[in-house]
């Protein structure tokens, strides 16, 4: 019996991917900034007894059902909205993903992303870099206080509450929604459960980290913004899809929200012509809430792990489809 296949969708470091080496005959797209064309993908996906996957790869039922010897496909993310899990069940495939070591370095950029959004930072960097600062004045570029102000955060799981103990930090009032009640943050924080509602209405920073489902597309839309105070910052560090994009813009546009940082959206990567990008009062990142050295690496580490555990035939780390029954 010949050894198993792995088919790894980005350029990893070798030295990261050694240990599947020792045990599977590995395949690697050549490029980790350019994502694996559709028919690459499927047609590995065919060969394949693992996969590696990014967030950015989409492993739906056509891919799923290709792989007719796969085991498992790894994900270099905590999110799977990539992936369809169902279908992954029903081919016995198991899904993992990598969560816990990304939290706190996701936390950190959601922070920053709040104060920089908060402070204008990157408006006022490129100000000086213009050579716009000619004196100083009273105004300039004058932002609004962090400390002592309402969060507001929107999924309160691991990196949610990563989030409201970094707000602690800053004399933050912290409220929360979540599908249901985190009771250790509520004692450990002073975190107060509140209704979806509630928060928008309350909130100085609206903080949007909940996973995207069918129940949380476009969550927030038209009708959410309206419901924010005209001086909320809206602060999104989790799927593009949970915000309707167009009514986001109107609200900013139409000074309904002062402001708003993003780490992510709908359709990625997004072209410099988005409307988004053209607003004084966005602050727009590349989706790199956990993209550090250390904790990519340790990432991609777990993800090898998951895919070694599967193809030994034990249980992996970080199972997403708990139901899941190898084939």
């Amino acid at each position: 019996m010949g050894r198993p296949y792995v088919f790894i969708t980005r350029k990893l470091p070798d030295d990261i991917i050694a240990p599947i080496k020792d045990i599977a005959e590995v395949a690697m797209w050549p490029h980790d900034d350019i994502p694996v064309s559709r028919d690459v993908l499927i047609n590995e996906a065919k060969k394949a007894d693992a996969l590696l996957t990014m967030v950015s790869d989409v492993i739906d039922q056509e891919v799923l059902k290709a792989g007719k010897s796969l085991k498992v496909v790894a994900n270099m993310g905590v999110g799977f909205d990539n992936i369809d899990v169902p279908a992954a069940t029903k081919y016995g495939i198991a899904v993992c993903n990598t969560p816990d070591v990304l939290t706190d370095t996701t936390a950190d950029l959601t922070f920053a992303l709040l104060l920089a959004t908060a402070r204008r930072i990157v408006e006022a960097a490129q100000f000086i870099k213009e050579g716009k600062w000619k004196s100083w004045s009273p105004f300039l570029l004058a932002g609004v206080d962090v400390h002592h102000k309402t969060i507001g955060i929107v999924g309160m799981g691991k990196i949610g509450q990563a989030v409201a103990k970094r707000a602690a930090g800053f004399d933050m009032n912290i409220l929360y929604h979540n599908r249901s009640r985190n009771i250790e943050a509520e004692k450990q924080l002073g975190a107060t459960y509140c209704s979806f509602q509630e928060l928008l209405a309350t909130a100085d920073f609206v903080v949007c980290l909940t996973p995207l489902t069918n129940e949380t597309r476009h969550m927030f839309n038209r009708e959410a913004f309206r419901k924010m105070k005209q001086s909320a910052i809206f602060i999104n560090a989790s799927r593009g899809a949970v915000v309707d994009e167009q009514a986001l813009y109107d609200a900013l546009v139409s000074g309904e929200i002062a402001g708003a940082g993003l780490d992510v959206f709908e359709h990625e990567p997004i072209d410099a012509s988005h409307p988004l990008l053209t607003l004084k009062n966005v602050v727009a990142l590349p989706h790199i809430g956990s993209a550090t050295r250390e904790t990519r690496t340790k990432m991609m580490e777990l993800a090898s792990r998951n895919i070694i555990a599967v193809l030994q035939g034990k249980q992996p780390e970080t199972l997403v489809n708990k139901e899941w029954n190898s084939r």
